[in-house]
């Protein structure tokens, strides 16, 4: 087999190669993110509510194609390592098939329980009536993100970050042109409100699959995935999802963590609420390119810890940490200085509340980013190497056992200015045990690696 760069190339130049699509295609993602934010929020706060709803249900259907796809990516990578290239096809294809599986179980849920959800959630009637229909909009046409995701993550295993970018840009590019069109009926399009967002999502996601079967069943790749001519079997699913499973339920807690502070929120306003959503669309900016660089940096772990390679495998954490914090401090500072402006690119009503919550608020949460950077490195070794449920816990320790709890008292004990601390407060917890989890791998695994 060919040697693959992911062994040979300096480690410094590889993850640049490797990272700067990701980063970038993650980027204009962020910036979706934003502009769909931005045009809703035209609607009023309610809307922007909504959304905010909504969104750790979008998380855990993320967190599901996601989690599954960091499964494919690590069996992938470091089958090609050890130079195990029929492993590698089959991994690739019972992922692909995976992808279908997934989409039913939420299309289902799109269907039958969007409704129950939104009045769980809230029992304002714009936002019940609003966050229902764009929620089954957006679980029926799930099945495009996995899809999609799935090739991406397939892609990327081989190195190839060129193509899973230009996926990712195509949608997220189609998404901003159409949000505006949809929502306020530009032109020969309808006006449909919070709805048209959710069909401009949907769209952008239909678009960026097509796009990515294309490149992966009409190019060259070092793997192949094969549609038929081959019997399932478990035991890939299993080491599959030993890496995905884990990853699924970080994301998971991630939505959890989210749906519980929203309610903890809500006990003070539906504007705290939809702080809460302007701060998740603002910090994806600071996220979103280290999630990008993680994606790049993953498969050059995975692959160098199959070949056995510790030098390697090191040199790749040390230096992708080093450019994630230095992105990290960038943020911080931006939230620092900025607040206000930040907040009113959304507060298209120039509501006083949202800034008196908004600011103090950007700048409290903004403090957990430096921290943040290395459990986001440390947690993409575990899974690179195979050890997904050490970064599981990582998760479950840093958002359940430390944001919440402490949300929760700071809100009954302090009110609502206190209850944003609670975020950096936790990544004290999450660093601990990222530095505990990486010195008991490296005794049990890394240090003997090559011998």
């Amino acid at each position: 087999m060919q040697e693959n760069k992911m062994g040979t190339m300096p480690v410094g130049r590889l993850i640049l190669s490797m990272s700067w699509p990701a980063i970038l295609s993650m980027l204009i993602q962020a910036m979706y993110n934003v502009v769909d934010s931005f045009f809703v929020s035209r609607l009023g706060e309610d809307a922007l509510a909504a959304i905010t709803y909504i969104f750790p249900v979008q998380m855990l259907i993320i967190s599901v194609a996601i989690g599954t796809g960091v499964g494919i990516n690590s069996l992938i990578a470091r089958r090609l390592g050890a130079k195990r290239l029929e492993e590698a096809n089959m991994a690739a294809s019972h992922g692909y098939r995976l992808a279908f599986f997934n989409w039913a179980f939420f299309c289902i849920m799109g269907i039958f329980a969007a409704g129950p959800l939104m009045r769980v959630m809230t029992d304002t009637p714009y936002i019940v009536e609003e966050g229902t229909k764009y929620l089954s909009i957006i679980m029926i046409g799930s099945l495009f993100i996995f899809v999609q995701l799935i090739s991406e993550k397939i892609l990327q295993a081989t190195g190839n970050m060129i193509f899973p970018m230009l996926c990712s840009m195509t949608g997220a590019a189609t998404n901003i042109v159409f949000d505006p069109l949809l929502i306020f009926g530009i032109g020969p399009f309808p006006e449909m409100g919070v709805t048209g967002a959710a069909v401009a999502t949907v769209f952008g996601q239909l678009l960026s699959m097509c796009l990515g079967q294309y490149l992966l069943f009409g190019k060259k790749h070092p793997v192949k995935v094969r549609l038929r001519g081959w019997k399932w079997q478990w035991s890939i699913c299993r080491e599959i999802y030993a890496v995905g499973f884990p990853a699924i339920l970080m994301q998971c807690i991630a939505s959890v963590m989210q749906f519980s502070m929203n309610m903890i929120l809500r006990s003070f306003s539906e504007t705290a609420v939809a702080v809460m959503g302007v701060y998740g669309r603002l910090q994806s900016f600071i996220f979103m390119p280290v999630f990008g660089l993680n994606q790049g940096v993953m498969p050059i772990l995975g692959f160098n810890y199959g070949a056995r390679n510790k030098k390697r495998l090191f040199e790749g954490y040390k230096k992708g940490f080093a450019i994630a914090f230095t992105i990290m401090a960038v943020g911080l500072l931006v939230f620092q200085l900025f607040p206000h402006q930040l907040l009113s690119i959304f507060n298209a009503q120039g509501s006083q509340e949202m800034y008196d919550i908004g600011v103090p608020a950007l700048r409290a949460i903004s403090w957990c980013f430096l921290p943040a950077s290395y459990g986001i490195m440390t947690s993409s070794v575990f899974q690179a190497t195979g050890h997904g449920f050490l970064s599981l816990w990582g998760s479950l320790i840093r958002q359940l056992v430390g944001i919440l709890p402490i949300a929760f008292i700071f809100a009954k004990l302090f009110g609502l200015g206190m209850v944003w601390y609670s975020f950096p407060l936790a990544e004290v917890f999450g660093i601990t045990y990222s530095i505990i989890g990486f010195l008991y791998l490296y005794k049990k695994d890394f240090k003997h690696l090559g011998e």
